[in-house]
């Protein structure tokens, strides 16, 4: 009966662990899936044209040139290497400018005529309208639209996923954005983290360690949202106070929240690793004369590097992979930051806020997803960085 119940058990671990196996394989299978649609898609709007006059001498356009030229900040055709003549920009709502209603028809039904006919006879015009409304005529051409390309994902420097005609999917201010707050909320962490870890394994009595250890742990299971709200309240307020700024949600705030967050994790793995160097390897230490602290810095943190590199790895992790609290206390802006004291946007801050109003199965929607790919394989190094380093021991 007894290695009837152990066979029982047997099988439904590894049924669950099966089944676990699979369900992960699957949801990296969707978001791959999900993610490489992107490039796929085309640059312009779907279901709208860029139509030009052929005078313009210009026939393809990409995506950030494109938004120059609608956002004005490229004027005269000469600057995409075209003739030297003024841009003029057309959308659809511009059409009353050119045309009354009796023209255009009471349903608009000579809106299509019309465009045509004002692109022909318009040098350095560029009309964005729906494919539906131009014709390719004798002295019309359509920019040809290509698909999305890696390079103006990853290198791109602009994130503008609602910009029309063409969005923008920059991935660079967002994988900056990351990595910088990232960078300083270990920068931060780091030495609290160490001397508290020191305090708790060498320096502390049994009584206080058996009391802060639980406190400390506990530390790690308050919800990101209440240390989000704490950052609004307290820590915003005093950087903007300290440093004279507009505003006080900067790179910098989510950085202090971020290491806070990060504490607990390698207060806990930093002291464990500590407390596993050997007594007589302390005791050999004091015998030959070193002091307390030169036994610490010159023993015991040696002998736990790895378990400490470990700790501030693990720690990366943590900070990487925060949502909430960064989204509350970073300013949100999509924007290559050139010091800490900036506003900045991470890749989960922005996939938190955007995923609900993105339509399924779009470029927007799809982008998101990519952006969760470029994060699964920074957690991933991140991860492999964690096991490549616990498995090396001095």
């Amino acid at each position: 009966m007894k290695k009837f119940l152990e066979k029982i058990i047997a099988g439904i671990l590894t049924c669950s662990g099966f089944v676990t196996s699979i369900t992960i394989v699957l949801i990296i299978l969707f978001l791959f899936t999900e993610a490489f649609g992107l490039f796929s898609g085309k640059v312009i709007e779907d279901g709208y044209v860029l139509a030009l006059n052929k005078a313009t001498a210009v026939s393809k356009l990409n995506s950030a040139q494109i938004k120059g030229v609608f956002d004005e900040e490229i004027t005269n055709w000469k600057q995409l290497g075209g003739r030297d003549l003024p841009i003029k920009v057309f959308r659809l709502e511009d059409i009353t400018h050119y045309y009354t209603e009796a023209e255009l028809g009471e349903a608009y039904e000579h809106a299509g005529t019309k465009i045509s006919e004002l692109v022909e006879k318009t040098p350095g015009i560029i009309a964005f309208v729906p494919s539906q409304f131009i014709v390719e005529g004798s002295n019309i051409h359509l920019i040809k639209d290509n698909t999305i390309s890696l390079t103006d994902v990853l290198a791109g420097t602009e994130w503008f996923p609602t910009a029309t005609p063409a969005p923008q999917f920059g991935f660079l201010p967002l994988i900056t954005g990351t990595l910088w707050v990232s960078l300083f909320a270990i920068l931060i962490a780091l030495p609290f983290g160490l001397s508290v870890s020191i305090y708790m394994s060498e320096v502390a009595a049994p009584r206080t360690r058996n009391i802060l250890k639980p406190v400390i742990e506990l530390l790690s299971g308050i919800p990101s949202v209440v240390y989000g709200f704490f950052g609004l309240i307290v820590i915003v307020p005093f950087i903007q106070k300290l440093f004279d700024l507009p505003v006080g949600e900067t790179g910098l705030a989510g950085s202090v929240v971020l290491a806070i967050m990060a504490l607990p994790t390698i207060i806990t793995v930093t002291e464990d690793a500590m407390r596993n160097c050997p007594r007589a390897m302390r005791e050999a230490s004091l015998a030959l004369g070193a002091s307390q602290w030169q036994t610490i810095y010159k023993v015991v943190i040696p002998y736990s590097i790895s378990g400490i590199t470990s700790g501030v790895v693990l720690g990366v992790g943590r900070a990487i992979g925060e949502t909430m609290a960064v989204l509350m206390v970073t300013g949100n802006a999509a924007v290559i930051p050139t010091t800490i004291l900036e506003p900045l946007r991470t890749i989960p801050a922005t996939i938190a806020a955007e995923l609900g109003e993105a339509p399924a199965g779009g470029t927007h929607y799809q982008a998101l997803f990519l952006l969760g790919v470029v994060l699964f394989f920074i957690t991933l190094i991140i991860n492999f960085s964690v096991e490549a380093i616990s498995s090396k021991r001095k």
